[in-house]
């Protein structure tokens, strides 16, 4: 009798299993990427968080000076200046109006700021500054 062609055949040999280490040169670039990414978006948040720190503190300042036009004033010309700088708080009180209507969405005029100089500023100054700190706007175009 004649042998069988199947008998000649060997057993099915798996590969051995595959090492996740070493990395390849692919995953390394995906990690690479991945943590340059997060660091990126990290530096990214912590430089805006620092930028609106100024804006943060007036706003906690506010509860403190709730009736007092003069000190909420104060407190505005001085977030003005850190963000624009110092010829943006400068020249004619029409000027500064003019300013605050552009950066803070609310209409001023140069009447109510030359009350802020009287012997009692209106409560609703003090609401209307108020109002203006917590809606200053850190990015906008002045003509300076």
């Amino acid at each position: 009798m004649q042998a069988s062609p199947l008998d000649a055949l060997h057993d099915v040999m798996p590969p051995s299993e595959v090492s996740w280490w070493p990395f390849s040169y692919a995953m390394w670039a995906v990690i690479l990427i991945t943590l340059f990414v997060f660091i990126a978006v990290a530096v990214w948040r912590y430089k805006a968080w620092k930028y609106h720190q100024a804006k943060r503190e007036a706003i906690k300042h506010i509860t403190e000076h709730q009736h007092d036009a003069q000190q909420l004033h104060i407190l505005l010309k001085r977030l003005t200046k850190h963000y624009y700088g110092t010829r943006a708080v400068a020249g004619s009180n029409q000027l500064w109006a003019t300013r605050l209507t552009i950066l803070c969405g609310q209409t001023f005029n140069a009447q109510e700021l030359d009350s802020l100089y009287g012997p009692t500023p209106s409560e609703q100054l003090a609401n209307k500054l108020q109002q203006a700190i917590k809606n200053f706007k850190l990015k906008e175009a002045l003509d300076v």
